[in-house]
């Protein structure tokens, strides 16, 4: 029984979360263009080659900033930094002419400084919709750079011991093809680099986000001064904090749909007076008119003063009658803001087409506007309109 009480009273709950969401309505949000930064202290970088996987990692930095021009697409500049390293591994233990060590290893590494251009997209707006309260967003990247690089001078002493190593007892020994320094180089190296990835982002608030990121880097055979006849790689994965600069969304109520306006003619009744005769009962229809707006207009359309006119002659003809015009705007266009300017603007304009044009007293006249929240006819363009009732 309890169970069968809890259940019920949940159940209550619900319906009355939901009674009080549609009266307050609903929460959406739009995207604002705006700038952010970045800076990923905590970066590692992997440069392929043939030694161990573990040998090849090397500390790494990245700084960025950039620009989202809508919810999905944007662009970064980042400036990628510190060292990358190489190496090489000769095995000749199966040369019977070779003596003692049969095997040579050696690495090295040099300092560079890589900025880069990328297009970004957000991937979590593309696929899911915009929620810039979202706990984690994906976003990826695509771009070009350059890496300028510079000491290599651990490269240039690595050779010079691998070439007295292979002479030693034997000084016609040739260098293994995959092993070849060929592209050694010194003073400053610059390589266009292509360059993609992915980046996630932990939401902390509105301004800051915690975030990582993972990217591939490709460049020419000579980056690592080894001649390996196929393009150098390196990939950096990095650790860091973004900021945003400004704010990145704005937030509006949308008021709970009314109920569709269906307006009913009715008949009203109105009582004559004739001398020496009984009072007579004449029956008067009221009078609608829908005058419609051009997108974004508040002007009077000359095909539709005719219809200001019949309002006009209408009240003329009935000095009891008044009038009561709505204003609306269309929810296809523009946002609620700007709709209910014009929506305000439309009935405005009618009122005062009535009092300048044709001196209908103000007294007759109530007008109001619904902005975008109503919509009265199902043809979006339709809605750009005041609805004028006269009775």
């Amino acid at each position: 029984m309890k169970k069968i009480i809890l259940s019920g009273l949940l159940f209550l709950g619900v319906l009355s979360a939901q009674a009080q969401a549609q009266q307050q309505g609903t929460t959406e949000y739009d995207f604002n263009p705006h700038w952010y930064v970045q800076l990923q202290p905590l970066g590692l970088q992997h440069t392929l080659g043939e030694l161990k996987f573990g040998d090849l990692n090397h500390y790494n930095i990245q700084a960025a900033a950039g620009y989202n021009f809508n919810k999905i697409l944007g662009a970064r500049l980042s400036v990628n930094a510190w060292s990358s390293k190489a190496g090489i591994e000769i095995d000749q233990s199966t040369d019977p002419t070779r003596t003692a060590p049969n095997t040579f290893k050696d690495e090295w590494k040099w300092t560079y400084v890589a900025p880069s251009l990328e297009l970004t997209a957000n991937l979590s707006n593309a696929f899911f919709g915009f929620k810039p309260q979202r706990l984690f967003t994906l976003t990826g990247f695509i771009g070009v750079g350059a890496n300028i690089a510079w000491g290599n001078d651990e490269a240039v002493d690595a050779n010079s011991r691998m070439v007295t190593w292979l002479k030693r007892g034997n000084p016609s020994a040739s260098i293994p093809g995959d092993q070849n320094l060929e592209y050694l180089w010194t003073g400053t190296k610059v390589n266009i680099t292509g360059r993609a990835g992915l980046m996630g982002d932990f939401r902390i608030n509105d301004r800051f986000s915690a975030g990582i990121e993972v990217n591939a880097n490709v460049l020419s055979d000579k980056y690592n001064s080894k001649k390996a006849g196929n393009a150098d790689w390196y990939f950096n994965a990095l650790a860091g904090v973004k900021m945003n600069l400004g704010p990145t969304y704005t937030t509006r109520i949308i008021p709970p749909v009314e109920p569709e306006i269906r307006y009913v003619d009715k008949i009203v009744e109105k009582i004559v007076e004739v001398p020496g005769k009984p009072q007579t009962i004449i029956k008067t229809a009221p009078l609608r008119r829908d005058i419609f707006f051009k997108i974004n207009s508040t002007k009077i359309r000359p095909t539709e003063t005719a219809k200001v006119a019949d309002i006009a002659n209408y009240l003329t003809e009935n000095p009891e009658a008044k009038v009561v015009m709505t204003g609306y705007a269309d929810k296809g266009t523009g946002n609620a803001t700007i709709n209910a300017r014009l929506a305000a603007g439309r009935a405005q304009a009618v009122k005062d087409m009535l009092v300048k044009t044709y001196n209908i007293p103000e007294s007759r006249i109530s007008y109001d506007s619904k902005g975008d929240t109503v919509q009265p006819f199902s043809e979006n363009d339709k809605n750009r309109v005041t609805i004028c009732i006269a009775e």
